[in-house]
């Protein structure tokens, strides 16, 4: 009866591993769900404050639902974003429907890494250029739609962005003529 039981155990250690190696292999392999269509904006409905892009019209842009596997290492891409009633981020913060000033680190996540909302509120830990930073998070950088009213007629992000404020960007002392894109790590604060 010993032998059995500790057979059994080997095998559901085994299944395990098997099975949390399946979800960690699907995390890290987040393949694009879609396409969209670029439309242009209408005259002066796409903001380019901080170099944002404006859709193409005819340009097919990829679009996901997923971001890579969160580690306490996650590599990402810092852009710069204006969180500020009339900046390049659009309406309100996702999160709680406010404005934010561009002297507070705050960031928006790209759609599989916001989670539904899971991180609202709360902060991640950015690390480069030899520094951390603790920012919270206040909106989602969407990669699953794009090049509408809603979203400022800008592309859909791509899955690995942290959109930061002004504020990051200093804390992470780079030079204000390297900014608007940055790769990164960040995990969750």
């Amino acid at each position: 009866m010993k032998i059995l039981s500790s057979k059994a155990s080997f095998l559901l250690l085994i299944i395990t591993l098997i099975l949390t190696n399946c979800v960690y292999s699907e995390a890290q392999n987040c393949r694009p769900s879609g396409r969209i269509r670029g439309k242009k904006a209408p005259p002066g409905q796409c903001n380019q404050e901080n170099d944002s892009d404006c859709c193409v019209e005819g340009k097919m842009y990829t679009t996901y639902v997923c971001s890579p596997y969160v580690s306490t290492h996650t590599k990402a891409y810092l852009t710069l974003n204006s969180f500020e009633k009339g900046g390049d981020g659009g309406g309100p913060s996702e999160c709680d429907k406010q404005y934010h000033s561009d002297d507070t680190p705050v960031v928006a996540l790209s759609t599989g890494w916001f989670n539904h909302k899971s991180r609202c509120l709360n902060n991640i830990t950015i690390s480069a250029n030899g520094r951390n930073v603790v920012a919270m998070v206040v909106d989602e950088c969407d990669s699953r739609k794009g090049c509408d009213e809603q979203h400022d007629y800008q592309p859909p992000c791509t899955n690995n962005i942290v959109d930061a404020s002004k504020a990051v960007w200093k804390a992470l002392g780079v030079p204000k003529e390297q900014w608007g894109g940055l790769d990164i790590t960040w995990s969750d604060a």
